[in-house]
């Protein structure tokens, strides 16, 4: 099975940079994106097209222009929920779950903890929440978590951390939160099969030509419970992909 995870940084902009070819090439059994940026009702003709012969599934926030989660499968699932339950985090449309036969499929994009870190407590308290509903899932079947998680986990997984180490992405607090995660039974999959792998990143600022430089972080993940570990066939960073700010990530999991 072929899963891929995109933070498009706004679907209607990347269309014409490359999503729809890439979309129809990679083929995937489901396709996650974070950050479409849009309302349902903003759906044209333009864009239902190519996600032609998949079932898809929308959470916009309601704020408009912002956030926004979408998957895309080929399977149809059991059951479709939005968001975790809790109400002062479902406005911004931040979590889809998928539940198929032998897993969960869930497609999140983690919010920013800001310059000046002004939205580090709330970010704190999200990862907590994020974490115990994960579990709840994780005690009936397998999951598979996906997205744009806003946290560089190690040194490795950015250019610079000596620079970065109280920025956004890169505080202690939320690393921390990082390692509570998959001590809790889960693994994160690019590290299972690369553990020392330097230099890959999903992530590049805009400025100082950072993607030249590949100046880039890794903040984009599949993550999968601990008992579907030994059904990674391999994690990939589709770092050759433009379009947005973000590349691609896939997952080849033997789960069929």
């Amino acid at each position: 099975m072929k899963l891929i995870s995109w933070n498009v940084n706004g679907l209607r902009a990347v269309i014409n940079k490359g999503f729809k070819e890439f979309f129809k090439e990679i083929d995937a059994d489901i396709f996650c994106i974070q950050e479409t940026k849009m309302q349902e009702a903003q759906l044209d003709e333009n864009i239902l097209e190519i996600f032609e012969g998949y079932n898809a599934y929308w959470n916009s926030a309601e704020k408009k222009g912002y956030s926004g989660t979408a998957i895309f499968t080929k399977q149809k699932p059991l059951n479709v929920t939005y968001g975790i339950g809790k109400e002062e985090h479902d406005k911004e449309g931040r979590v889809i779950t998928l539940e198929f036969e032998k897993f969960y499929m869930v497609n999140i994009y983690t919010p920013n903890s800001k310059r000046e870190l002004e939205r580090l407590d709330y970010r704190q308290l999200w990862e907590d929440e994020i974490r115990a509903y994960l579990l709840k899932l994780k005690e009936n079947k397998p999951v598979v978590m996906c997205g744009d998680l806003n946290v560089a986990h190690t040194e490795i997984d950015l250019k610079n951390p000596k620079t970065n180490r109280k920025n956004a992405g890169f505080t202690d607090e939320e690393r921390a939160k990082m390692t509570e995660l998959l001590n809790a039974g889960f693994v994160d999959t690019f590290r299972y099969k690369y553990p020392e792998v330097e230099g890959k990143y999903s992530w590049w600022s805009y400025m100082f030509h950072a993607r030249e430089k590949n100046a880039g972080w890794r903040i984009d993940y599949f993550i999968v419970s601990e008992n579907l570990k030994d059904k990674i066939e391999d994690a990939k960073i589709l770092d050759n992909i433009y379009g947005s700010d973000h590349c691609p990530i896939e997952l080849d999991l033997n789960i069929n």
